[in-house]
């Protein structure tokens, strides 16, 4: 049986190759497929943890929503059975109550994207928490927001919650798209900046959507360094009552974490740790030369911006914009770079020119 004093100090600084791994199916739907899906969980040495939603706020209320309280039975026979700590999702001050009236039974509590979008929301489950041990994990709400995500995270710490971990599952895609959600790795890294002393969790089954699809999103999560993965597993996934298409089998789970490549966060290598150094050195010396660059050519844009005024001619030239984005996509393909990249470097430097030629036209409305 795990022992509750472990989750203390559950979220320390992860070791080269030492992963906190969640696993476990996406809803608890009966007493036999939760115990047999956390026992061959439990054969796998990599997964610390077994997950599990007892209850499931779901889009239509006609889903299945969860068992509810009599899942923590189930789960204090897993925890009984195996070594494995548990979790489960709480969206509400009464979820966190009977949480803590049986906390033998869950260790670790998290906090869904559906909840973490509304602030309200999230301080009524920290002043439920405050004066509690209790870890908690906090999912990047569905919209791209980091505000919103650092602050449900902030609101935690404040309520006296230190030992707590971010979970990236993804954002809400606006276009159709072949994941469940966008990635968006950039927002994960920034949550990451911010909050560097907290572990980050990828959660690659909810980016997915489908099971094809986990093995590779939870490899590029370990390249950039996550601390851990989630990831729901059932023991019988074709016949799950909520997300059958992205869960694995515990068999599948295993294959998984086997093949991955564990990178390390850093080495001890003196002489890879000088190569890189030097790398790093000509790096700075380029981005810095980057920004002069930038900085001579918002320059000459205020020059533009002035020079269009006197003569009463408008900021956007549609011709102008569409020659610069061909010829700069054309030359950056020559060089083998990707065309996109290019694109979107420059739809940022014409946004911003367009900022300091408005303003420019501004000032002289006001004058």
């Amino acid at each position: 049986m795990s022992d509750l004093s472990t989750t203390e100090n559950l979220f320390l600084p992860r070791k080269n190759g030492d992963l906190f791994i969640i696993a476990g199916p996406c809803s608890a739907e009966t007493e036999t497929q939760v115990i047999e899906t956390a026992k061959l969980i439990s054969e796998c040495s990599k997964v610390k943890v077994f997950r599990a939603g007892i209850w499931k706020p779901r889009t239509s209320p006609g889903n299945f929503e969860g068992i509810g309280e009599p899942a923590f039975d189930w789960l204090r026979k897993v925890k009984k059975e195996t070594k494995l700590l548990t979790t489960t999702e709480a969206a509400t001050p009464e979820h966190i109550e009977i949480c803590l009236k049986n906390r033998d039974a869950i260790d670790i509590i998290w906090i869904g994207a559906r909840t973490t979008a509304n602030p309200f929301s999230v301080q009524a489950l920290a002043d439920a928490l405050k004066g509690v041990n209790i870890p908690v994990l906090v999912k990047n709400p569905l919209n791209p927001d980091i505000k919103l995500w650092a602050g449900a995270i902030e609101r935690f710490q404040k309520a006296g919650i230190n030992n707590i971990g971010a979970i990236h599952r993804g954002f809400y895609p606006f276009e159709n798209i072949n994941l469940r959600n966008l990635p968006k790795w950039e927002l994960a890294i920034e949550i990451k900046s911010l909050f560097p002393d907290i572990p980050l969790i990828n959660d690659p089954s909810h980016i997915a959507g489908k099971r094809e699809y986990i093995s590779n999103i939870a490899q590029k999560a370990l390249n950039l360094n996550f601390d851990g993965l989630m990831i729901e597993t059932h023991i019988n996934p074709d016949v799950a009552l909520s997300d059958a298409k992205q869960q694995l089998t515990p068999t599948a789970l295993n294959t998984l974490l086997q093949n991955l490549k564990f990178r390390k966060s850093t080495s001890d290598n003196t002489e890879f740790t000088d190569i890189l150094e030097q790398y790093r050195d000509q790096i700075d010396s380029i981005d810095f030369q980057l920004i002069e660059l930038l900085n001579k050519r918002m320059k000459i844009t205020e020059n533009i911006g002035k020079y269009k005024l006197q003569n009463n001619v408008g900021i956007f030239q549609l011709k102008r914009w569409l020659d610069i984005t061909k010829t700069r996509q054309e030359f950056g393909d020559s060089l083998g770079m990707d065309v996109q990249f290019i694109k979107r470097i420059l739809q940022l430097v014409h946004r911003e020119s367009i900022r300091i030629q408005s303003k420019i036209m501004n000032q002289n409305k006001k004058n």
